[in-house]
């Protein structure tokens, strides 16, 4: 099981895009798990889980140097595009992650 969790500033607005996800791999059978937090509880998830891509909220990007420097070197990080959030396009989210994560691996 793959877990792409997504982090934003309270983890409300990127929980429905989290759901959204969710319903998409569960559409294609994919064993993945995609879930949204606070980037507050993001050591604490870390130290828990081993997750396989680090998505982070559009309003939240001025995060990404920071998380990409802690956690970069062994999960993925990105920034989800803020047109696909806005119109809450799971499916490119879903998409883009599954992309970047099979990149990471490919290192």
């Amino acid at each position: 099981m793959k877990r792409v969790y997504l982090f934003c500033d309270n983890g409300m607005s990127t929980s429905m895009m989290a759901q959204r996800m969710q319903e998409v791999a569960d559409k294609h059978s994919l064993p993945i798990e995609c879930k949204a937090f606070s980037y507050k509880k993001i050591s604490t998830i870390l130290e828990e889980n081993k997750l396989d891509c680090i998505l982070i909220g559009p309003q939240t990007k001025f995060l990404f140097d920071e998380i990409n420097k802690k956690y970069g070197a062994e999960t993925p990080v990105m920034v989800i595009d803020a047109a696909d959030y806005g119109m809450m396009d799971a499916d490119k989210v879903l998409k883009k992650a599954i992309v970047a994560m099979k990149k990471f691996k490919n290192k």
